[in-house]
């Protein structure tokens, strides 16, 4: 058995090492090794001095993207002394990646090889502040002679006060025409600040852009984590939580370190055998060299995975990043509807179900699931209560798409586009990141989607939003509140999102357990030179408030998936976030922010054990009833593992602020609609409850230290 799981996997394993090498082509946008070499040739051919100048700016960018700072540097320095200063834009943009390639350098010097818990972190302090700073003056000047050029770009004045910032210069020593005022200003609503501890676990391998997945993997009550990253040659990562403060890196006995590549990920239990598996995600925004299959790893039990891919039924070479797990027949087992992405070729979404058997079909256009567009992300969640998993769609094509479930039709499943009817038709802009939630504690799920449109530069936004200059209303979040009539509201200006925040990696929790949802976006995208904060915003009652400067969690690098968890057991919840652009050049530690507590709110770690339900519970309903202030108060959750990018443990983590007992926790299964309701519950500990079982289980989760209290003792 053990040989054809191995065998299994490593068929998968050959298959995309073969995909990897047949794409390191020059078309290929995500090639730059490749690109470099082209030009390289071009060089060497070039008959004129306009050609070779042209020809060594374009090898330079390539092999800034390929992680070659260095020798960037010394062919931008060279063009410099080449060029003519009168062609003004050749002159600026040559002076701009130089300052950018400047700038990484001084990064990969301060923040790679010696990374603190601060580095990078914005706004840029203590022992985030370069120590070896000829790279952040270099960049200065190079910036500032790319503003004398054009002073109405701020994309290049926020590198300028992001590379002053890095030598603890920042305001002071800004020149006054270049200053952005503010950018070190407290957050709207202070809270402790998170410490970012990836260096002190040993856990700082460095990654492009990718999934990760936080929960128990191997049954033993701690939360593992998996990672991945999307490039071909990059193999996945299995961290086991020791329980005593460490992990272990059990990638290469797990056969999970034997797949690369995986942009995104999430766990399921697609055999009902109450083992988390693992659904890798591949070839998303590469179009025809995304022609790539997603791999389905099923949890044998023993510590390790195997790729169940092919005889599933499921191989399918098509680029995506986005599923969603849910069981939208109704019949106890787990489905997957997959948004895949039309661009230069025709790619329909599509819908597997579930056989029972450990195949699925897939029914994506027999059902009216089989959505064409380029879809960036999707969400699953029953949003008119009427027991049948819906789906929302986010699409890079400046539409959106909500699929109402209408259950079974002469006994074949059924999707009804409902968008229109919603009044969820009014999306006009690319947008990306997406989920159902109820972020107002009513019974309705919500939905929340972030814009991604590029009419500038991801800096020009941060340093616009600074300055106050005025941006475009469809460029903002949205958060879309549910009427309860079918219908939608958008409310991002009523409850504090009104602004642009361009995202990928997201996902929600309650990180201080109050009882209101929070979420936190990274801010990842392809620019070489997009260097800008991820962010975390609070949840107040349904006002929403920035708090990344306080909390400490703004890092600058290429954010990804994101995952809500508390992994060490003590009452909040932390934030394992992956971190990594699209090439080399901007492969990043992944960041691990441990909540220090945030004001002692009261709590309850729920896990589900469906029985006519499927197993880990996925699109279950649990509905917390508590006194709180004298005043009843109702708190509720879905489960799923969050956003559409990251996915936090199938353990709903539910704050219920400064309640003292738990009143009522009644849940409402999924599939089966069987509600069960537990009285006078005891706050502050694990606990599991199972399908028709009328007690409730006791988790002895022990809380785990991570970081050692220091011995004051002589």
């Amino acid at each position: 058995m053990s040989c054809s799981r191995s065998a299994s996997t490593r068929q998968m394993a050959e298959v995309l090492q073969q995909i990897h090498q047949e794409s390191q082509v020059r078309d290929n946008f995500f090639a730059p090794e490749a690109k470099v070499r082209f030009y390289d040739s071009l060089v060497l051919v070039a008959t004129s001095e306009q050609q070779k100048i042209t020809n060594h700016y374009f090898k330079g960018y390539f092999l800034l993207q390929a992680g070659e700072a260095e020798q960037a540097i010394e062919i931008y320095k060279d063009l410099l002394a080449r060029m003519n200063p009168d062609e003004k834009e050749a002159y600026r943009l040559v002076n701009l990646y130089l300052g950018v390639a400047y700038l990484r350098l001084g990064e990969q010097v301060n923040c790679v090889s010696n990374k603190t818990s601060e580095s990078c972190i914005f706004p840029i302090a203590g022992t985030g502040i370069h120590t070896e700073n000829s790279g952040s003056q270099n960049a200065i000047h190079h910036f500032e002679a790319a503003l004398q050029l054009d002073l109405n770009d701020l994309e290049v004045r926020w590198l300028l006060n992001i590379a002053y910032m890095t030598l603890g210069q920042y305001p002071g020593k800004v020149p006054t025409e270049f200053l952005i005022p503010g950018l070190d200003t407290a957050s709207e609503r202070q809270v402790n600040p998170f410490q970012e501890i990836s260096g002190l676990l040993d856990m700082t391998i460095r990654d492009m852009s990718g999934g990760v997945i936080v929960d128990d993997f191997n049954q033993d009550g701690t939360l593992d984590i998996v990672t991945s990253a999307w490039g071909l040659d990059e193999p996945m990562k299995f961290w086991i939580n020791k329980g005593d403060g460490t992990f272990e890196d059990a990638s290469e006995k797990s056969n999970l370190g034997l797949l690369t590549g995986g942009l995104n990920m999430m766990q399921t239990d697609y055999n009902n055998d109450g083992l988390l598996d693992i659904f890798v995600l591949r070839g998303g925004w590469m179009s025809r060299y995304g022609r790539q299959p997603n791999s389905l790893l099923r949890n044998n039990g023993d510590g390790t995975f195997s790729d169940v891919t092919f005889e599933s039924g499921m191989v399918s070479y098509i680029p995506t990043q986005t599923a969603t797990w849910n069981d939208f027949n109704n019949d106890g087992w787990l489905d997957v509807f997959i948004g895949n992405e039309t661009n230069q070729d025709v790619y329909p979404c599509e819908l597997y179900i579930n056989q029972k058997d450990g195949t699925f079909l897939n029914l994506a256009n027999e059902s009216g699931a089989g959505i064409i567009d380029y879809v960036k992300g999707v969400s699953s969640g029953d949003f008119n209560n009427d027991g049948w998993q819906d789906i929302f769609i986010s699409t890079m094509n400046r539409k959106s798409y909500l699929l109402k479930n209408n259950g079974l039709e002469h006994g074949q499943l059924s999707f009804q586009d409902v968008t229109s009817e919603a009044g969820l038709d009014l999306v006009t802009s690319k947008t990306f990141p997406t989920w159902f939630w109820d972020y107002n504690n009513d019974g309705l799920l919500d939905i929340f989607l972030c814009g991604y449109e590029f009419e500038k530069s991801l800096g020009y936004y941060e340093a616009a939003e600074k300055l106050g200059l005025p941006m475009r209303e469809e460029l903002q979040m949205k958060l879309f509140r549910n009427n309860g009539d079918g219908t939608f509201t958008n409310v991002a200006r009523e409850v504090g999102l009104n602004r642009v925040v361009i995202a990928m990696g997201s996902n929600f929790g309650d990180f201080d357990y109050d009882g209101n949802l929070d979420f936190y976006l990274g801010t990842g995208n392809p620019e070489t030179k997009s260097i800008i904060p991820n962010r975390l915003f609070k949840n107040e009652g349904g006002m929403f408030y920035d708090v990344t400067a306080a909390a400490r969690v703004g890092h600058l690098q290429k954010g990804h998936a994101v995952a809500f968890a508390d992994l060490d057991y003590d009452g909040d919840q932390d934030i394992f976030a992956q971190v990594g652009g699209s090439f080399k050049g901007e492969s990043f530690q992944n960041s691990f922010y441990l909540n220090p507590g945030q004001g002692g709110n009261n709590w309850i770690g729920v896990r589900l054990e469906g029985v006519k339900s499927n197993k880990p519970g996925i699109g279950s309903r649990i509905k917390v009833t508590v006194t709180e202030d004298g005043k009843e108060r109702v708190i509720h959750r879905d489960l799923s593992s969050g956003g559409s990018f990251g996915a936090s443990p199938l353990m709903a983590q539910i704050g219920i602020g400064k309640a003292t007992k738990i009143d009522r926790i009644q849940v409402i299964w999924a599939g089966s609609n069987t509600i069960q309701t537990f009285t006078e519950v005891s706050p502050n500990q694990f606990i599991k409850i199972q399908e028709d079982n009328p007690e409730i289980i006791s988790l002895p989760y022990k809380r785990i230290s991570f970081v050692k209290e220091p011995n004051l003792n002589p």
